[in-house]
């Protein structure tokens, strides 16, 4: 029979990045459909808002992580997992943006955040994948973006982190074939989140073409869904059990664009970010 919760499936979920953001809304509706979580923020106190409802507070436990720190991270999760008693369902969500031209700025920048947004969670997916893979059930959730298919300017190395993440779903989905574990690679597009708000934008000389493609990006943030809708599409693909690929946001952005991507030549794609972002 389907199942109707959440936790019929999955008793227990690891989070990342569940203070802000979709991974609020993940978490939220993780616990709404009764799954002990296990939610991580840098600073803790971002997460009290989960402890302060009285439904959620038996089943939610914060945890402070830094995916700066690889193997710190790693410890964390395995001390979680052992209190726990074994994750059900690890979403791998935290991440940041950073605009500037690729040039512009030292390396270093662009480093860390690959460090943090691809080879730390691909860390968190292997330790993740072996506790599943030795129970032969349990689902991996990579957040990946639309921006691994349609990549934003002037934020380089996110679009690295994400194709890259994008690349590692495509390998698990093919190695846990035939397995109990699911695999789902998740593409949001733009959500109403304070994403662009957090984004580090190092250069304090933009150019007019930084200004114009900012300035979009920041206008489509705020005018794409709250993020509970990216919660339903979570929700509805984990209760499907099956892996595969979420595409979620606006529609032109989730079934439009991508559809036109397909079947069109690359250069009439490219003609169409440079068109979305104001940077012909």
């Amino acid at each position: 029979m389907p199942a109707d919760r959440v936790s019929d499936l999955y008793r227990t979920a690891f989070v990342t990045g569940a203070s802000t953001g979709l991974g609020r809304a993940f978490t939220a509706m993780l616990l709404a459909d009764g799954v002990r979580v296990w939610g991580t923020s840098r600073d803790v106190a971002r997460l009290d808002h989960f402890s302060a409802v009285p439904a959620h507070a038996d089943l939610f436990t914060a945890v402070s992580l830094d995916l700066r720190n690889g193997a710190h991270a790693e410890a964390v999760f395995h001390a979680s997992e052992a209190e726990a008693g074994g994750f059900d369902l690890v979403v791998n969500n935290a991440g940041y943006g950073v605009f500037a031209e690729f040039a512009a700025v030292e390396f270093p920048v662009w480093q860390t955040q690959l460090e943090v947004m691809l080879v730390n969670t691909a860390r968190l997916s292997h330790a993740a994948l072996r506790g599943f893979l030795a129970r032969n059930r349990g689902a991996l959730v990579n957040v990946s973006s639309l921006a691994a298919e349609f990549p934003l300017p002037f934020q380089s190395a996110y679009n690295i982190a994400k194709a890259g993440l994008t690349a590692l779903n495509e390998s698990l989905l093919l190695e846990t074939s035939g397995t109990g574990v699911i695999v789902l690679d998740v593409r949001p597009g733009d959500y109403r989140t304070d994403f662009e708000g957090s984004v580090l934008r190092p250069l304090t000389n933009e150019s007019p073409r930084q200004t114009r493609a900012w300035a979009a990006f920041a206008a489509m943030m705020k005018s794409g869904p709250a993020p509970a809708h990216a919660a339903v599409a979570l929700r509805r693909a984990l209760l499907r059990q099956r892996s595969g690929t979420v595409r979620t946001g606006r529609f032109f952005q989730a079934v439009v664009a991508p559809f036109l991507a397909r079947f069109g030549s690359l250069a009439f794609k490219r003609r169409l970010q440079a068109k979305y972002f104001d940077v012909t």
